[in-house]
């Protein structure tokens, strides 16, 4: 494979109108449904092609999965049974059973202690 001159290609690109940009940054996180992309010590360029932006991103990529919130597993009528039965504030009874894991009984021992 033959190496390309650096000058040359950026003399190319401005010629094509194609303006690259660096920038400056530390990682860059791509968030998707069921994972995270997290790239480490990127080199990022920014490319104004016919009024279009694109990135280009170079690094080391790891993989994060994402874990669906427990807040969105907790229905109102547990928050309310839990409340009820520790006397607590319906806010402090979605917090235990956020702890609890959901456990309703794990969530009223936790709140009365």
């Amino acid at each position: 494979m033959r190496r390309v001159n650096p000058r040359q290609m950026k003399k190319a690109m401005q010629q094509m109108g194609i303006k690259p940009v660096e920038i400056n940054a530390t990682e860059v996180i791509i968030k998707c449904p069921d994972k995270d992309i997290i790239i480490n010590s990127p080199q990022v360029t920014r490319l104004e092609i016919a009024k279009q932006t694109v990135f280009q991103i170079i690094g080391n990529i790891q993989e994060k999965e994402v874990q669906e919130s427990k807040e969105k597993e907790i229905s109102q009528a547990d928050i309310q049974l839990v409340a009820q039965q520790a006397g607590v504030t319906e806010e402090e009874a979605k917090q235990a059973l956020i702890e609890a894991d959901g456990n309703l009984a794990k969530a009223i021992l936790l709140v009365k202690k």
